[in-house]
């Protein structure tokens, strides 16, 4: 049986402050801070260990796996990062509030923006300083590459052939994964790999800094999925993120 755990990082300053983030590389808040020890700890309790780990290009994504490699005693193993593994890009949504963007474009339409599958955020301009290719980070990316407003297909459309050719073939393997990622990015992976629906996708929410097992067989099918920690505190933490673009929260 092969293993691969998934762990959203803790909680950022934005969406401490509800805000969209997509790429905006902002750090995590105190909480979240607390929130990867704690996922560390949880895993080092639950037996695990790794032999490799990913995550994106994302401070808050690299911070988090930093912390809890470290509380598990595996800061040396082997580590890879990718842009394609980056959050969702929201284009012009980048920055907002999202209660206050419910109230002015109405729940439907903020809903439709961060659940569907086919729904791209309003665009961004290449003039825009939230355009990636003003960012040197991603000086070495393609024009075609540079997302300017991604629905949840697009994320899915980047984020899998880099699943299929660079992390799928060490789970294969048998070398224990970790991905620290981010909530749009893991719902394309869940998506692919649990072989959701377009509609059953828009149900599934992953919350911050508790991490989410996939067990597979040896022909990489996977067998079950669950997450590690307090079954009471997982389901308030999924809640919290359903509601954060409520127009009453």
């Amino acid at each position: 049986m092969r293993k691969l755990v998934l762990l959203r990082h803790g909680e950022s300053t934005w969406n401490k402050e509800n805000r969209f983030t997509g790429w905006t590389d902002v750090p995590l808040s105190p909480n979240g801070v607390l929130e990867a020890r704690k996922a560390g700890q949880t895993l080092s309790r639950a037996g695990f260990t790794f032999d490799v780990a990913f995550s994106s290009v994302l401070r808050r994504a690299i911070t988090t796996l930093d912390i809890v490699l470290d509380e598990m005693d595996l800061a040396g193993i082997s580590r890879y990062q990718s842009w394609r593994l980056n959050e969702r890009y929201y284009g012009a949504l980048q920055g907002l509030n999202k209660s206050e963007t419910a109230k002015r474009e109405g729940d439907e339409q903020v809903r439709a923006w961060r659940r569907s599958f086919l729904t791209r955020p309003p665009t961004i301009d290449e003039s825009d300083e939230r355009y990636p290719g003003n960012d040197p980070k991603y000086a070495g990316l393609a024009k075609n590459e540079l997302p300017h407003g991604e629905s949840l297909k697009d994320t899915m459309d980047r984020v899998i052939p880099y699943w299929e050719s660079e992390i799928l073939p060490v789970v294969r393997s048998g070398k224990r994964v970790v991905i620290a990622g981010h909530g749009s990015m893991f719902r394309a992976f869940i998506k692919h790999i649990d072989k959701l629906s377009d509609a059953e996708i828009e149900e599934v929410d992953v919350p911050y800094g508790f991490p989410l097992v996939y067990e597979f067989d040896e022909q990489m099918m996977p067998i079950r999925s669950y997450y590690l920690g307090d079954d009471r505190e997982i389901k308030e933490a999924i809640e919290l993120v359903r509601r954060q673009a409520e127009v009453t929260r």
